[in-house]
């Protein structure tokens, strides 16, 4: 039997790049798949009904850091599937940015990156939290970096985002926790996903670097998160909180 068989899951950023393989993959488990995207995703969540069936996905066009669509978000999921049990906040800036000096960046880019990926986790777990508290179940998986551990240079706007993460993570676990609501964070490496490939922003110099610090010596792939993913989505985490699983190839010890 499907490991999330009857489970409901917002994927935000589902529609391309890491995050399509994520939609993916929970549709593959069984569940249901509401597919947020600010592309729209209305392909992707085509191309998931056709494989596992007429209901298994549902696409709504999403800018996770704006509050009024993150409730127009929720509120289809709701008259789709009627609950929410699992919340992937993925959606983030990263391919497009270049690596810049602190002294460079641009205020109003540093704020942009923080509104998508700060702000809209945020947002996404302010309005889902109340449906899986009323239900006192749910999961809540937020999407991290390695770069939260060692640091990236050129990359401070990024990294600072996904340190804040990390702490929404282990603060928000507490909070749900009597409401047997699981929060962790799932912490990639430096993923080599259609999305990053074709944005040509990460030079061969990085990604050589990156091989050469991880205990298995290659690039890493989306489909090496999705054992993860479905693990921390899955009655298996059941007892799993407030934690960081780094999938990086033992780039990183967490």
């Amino acid at each position: 039997m499907a490991r999330l068989a009857g489970r409901t899951a917002i994927v935000t950023g589902g529609a391309k790049g890491i995050g399509r393989h994520y939609s993916e993959a929970l549709a593959a488990e069984g569940a249901g798949v509401v597919i947020a995207d600010i592309s729209g995703g209305a392909e992707a969540a085509e191309e998931i009904a056709a494989t596992y069936g007429a209901n298994s996905a549902l696409s709504v066009p999403c800018d996770v850091s704006d509050e009024s669509q993150v409730k127009n978000l929720v509120a289809k999921a709701i008259e789709r599937f009627g609950k929410i049990d699992i919340l992937v906040n993925n959606a983030a800036l990263f391919a497009p940015l270049q690596p810049t000096k602190v002294q460079d960046i641009d205020v109003d880019l540093w704020d942009k990156v923080f509104a998508v990926n700060v702000r809209g986790s945020f947002l996404l777990a302010k309005h889902v939290a109340p449906h899986m508290i009323a239900r006192n179940y749910g999961k809540i998986i937020n999407i991290g970096s390695g770069t939260v551990y060692k640091g990236l240079p050129g990359m401070l706007h990024y990294t600072a985002s996904k340190g804040a993460i990390a702490t929404f993570t282990r603060t928000l676990s507490r909070e749900l926790g009597e409401h047997k609501i699981c929060v962790n964070t799932l912490a990639p490496g430096l993923v080599m996903s259609e999305t990053l490939v074709a944005s040509g922003s990460h030079d061969e110099a990085l990604k050589a670097r990156v091989v050469a610090s991880r205990a298995f010596k290659r690039e890493q792939l989306p489909p090496d998160l999705l054992g993860a993913l479905i693990f921390l989505s899955s009655a298996d985490s059941d007892f799993v909180t407030g934690q960081t699983i780094a999938v990086d190839g033992g780039s990183v010890n967490t």
